[in-house]
């Protein structure tokens, strides 16, 4: 049977557990209905608030609005994507978001731009993959 994509993931980071989701929205505050935009939220399992990352299509930016994008991918004009859905980008960009300042116990949600993270987390990506890291423009 088939996992049903509305429900949340167990992901587990350091002994901590938490859940996550990916979801794609359309509109925005004061936008029109065709502004597309992915989101990625990670909870810590007993805590009170969530960190949410948002992906919103723009200027040399990509989110999945069909062919040849798959769900969750999020990319830049140069080429450069990462998958929402896979454990070693959720846990880069959480690291990065954690060295913004997010605290997973924390008492209230963060949310957060996720293209000012997309560098970072790419970067953490590639080495923990055993690549060379990507140069820095």
């Amino acid at each position: 049977m088939p996992r049903n994509p509305n429900k949340a993931r167990r992901f587990v980071v350091d002994g901590d557990t938490y859940t996550r989701s990916v979801r794609h929205s359309h509109g925005r505050p004061g936008g029109g209905a065709g502004d597309c935009c992915e989101s990625l939220t990670v909870h810590l399992t007993g805590a009170r608030g969530a960190l949410r990352i948002v992906f919103r299509e723009g200027p040399g930016t990509f989110v999945p609005t069909g062919y040849p994008m798959v769900s969750g991918e999020v990319c830049l004009a140069r080429s450069e994507s990462l998958l929402l859905h896979e454990p070693g980008t959720v846990r880069a960009l959480m690291e990065e978001a954690r060295a913004r300042g997010w605290r997973p116990d924390g008492p209230s949600g963060m949310e957060i731009d996720g293209w000012t993270l997309f560098e970072a987390a790419l970067r953490r990506r590639t080495a923990s993959a055993g690549a060379p890291p990507a140069p820095q423009a």
